[in-house]
């Protein structure tokens, strides 16, 4: 496959699977549907693993890194995003999830000590006033974002956090095992953390609820944007530049965008369109001030989540 092409088919899948995870969670609760997505994917991910003929456990000594990757990108990560998708709308969560680049930005000068110019910071500006404009709904009034008004955005604000903290922690980890090696770990561990509340909750009784358009949506999240989406990805990586395959990223919003209004019927506001424009807008801002449009690992396991 052209790698151009599996870059855009991986932005595809992401833009989706917030739409899809909408739609699974009118029927079965957000850890039913995080255990299960997440058996699909590390399921076919060591599979890959089988067929390539590398082996299925990590190193005894990544273990533990995987497993705080797993913790903070699967467990922390997918509740998050899941819990604020019952509370907010696919369309908000799309235009959040673009302020990711701009945290792994905050995190490298702080941690990494890069630079932090004046392009960066109106970037930063910007991205904050358009997740601003996004959360409030472009209405100014006393309380506002006051519980549980705005909860679901501010969680999905706190998992764009999250998330670059995953990425962080994970870079290490990825570049000595590979990056499908360390995805299928990292998800495998998280999956594991998950299983407790999955049983204390009784969660397998959930799936006797959902209809054939439900397992469809479940099965497209867990081999489709856990799954192939992260191979399409990695493999553009290996043959062209980071910083070309990075750039797909501004379309994630579009797509999820187009599908929230077609298949959820859900409404955009002015404000939200404006918010999220800016929110991109401070992306470039401070891709570009950097060198790159993104950090080649700002997708790794999850995300949807990237999502």
């Amino acid at each position: 496959m052209p790698p151009r092409l599996g870059a855009f088919l991986a932005i595809v899948l992401w833009g989706l699977s917030f739409v899809a995870t909408r739609a699974v969670l009118r029927e079965i609760p957000p850890v039913a549907l995080i255990v299960a997505r997440f058996a699909l994917g590390a399921a076919l991910l060591h599979a890959l693993l089988a067929l390539r003929g590398q082996p299925l456990l990590p190193p005894r000594g990544r273990r533990g890194a995987l497993a705080l990757m797993g913790f903070v990108g699967v467990f922390v990560h997918q509740l998050l995003q899941a819990h604020g998708l019952t509370l907010t709308t696919a369309v908000r969560t799309g235009w959040l999830i673009g302020l990711i680049p701009i945290w792994s930005a905050v995190l490298a000068a702080l941690f990494l000590r890069e630079r932090f110019g004046v392009a960066k910071l109106a970037g930063l500006a910007l991205g904050f006033a358009g997740a601003a404009l996004v959360v409030t709904r472009g209405r100014i009034e006393p309380g506002l974002l006051s519980l549980p008004a705005t909860r679901g955005d501010l969680l999905i604000l706190a998992s764009t956090v999250n998330w670059a903290v995953y990425t962080t922690l994970g870079h290490p980890t990825i570049r000595a095992l590979g990056s499908l090696r360390a995805t299928a770990g990292a998800m495998l561990a998280g999956w594991l953390m998950l299983l407790p509340l999955f049983f204390a909750a009784g969660g397998w009784r959930a799936y006797a609820a959902l209809s054939p358009a439900g397992w469809g949506a479940l099965l497209f999240l867990g081999i489709g944007c856990s799954g192939l989406g992260y191979l399409f990805w990695y493999g553009a990586l290996e043959k062209i530049e980071a910083s070309r395959v990075a750039a797909f990223l501004y379309l994630e919003p579009l797509v999820t965008l187009a599908a929230a209004v077609a298949l959820l019927g859900e409404e955009v506001r002015p404000a939200t369109v404006a918010g999220g424009l800016l929110v991109l807008a401070g992306v470039f801002f401070v891709q570009r001030a950097s060198g790159s449009p993104a950090p080649a690992d700002a997708r790794p396991p999850t995300p949807q989540g990237p999502s």
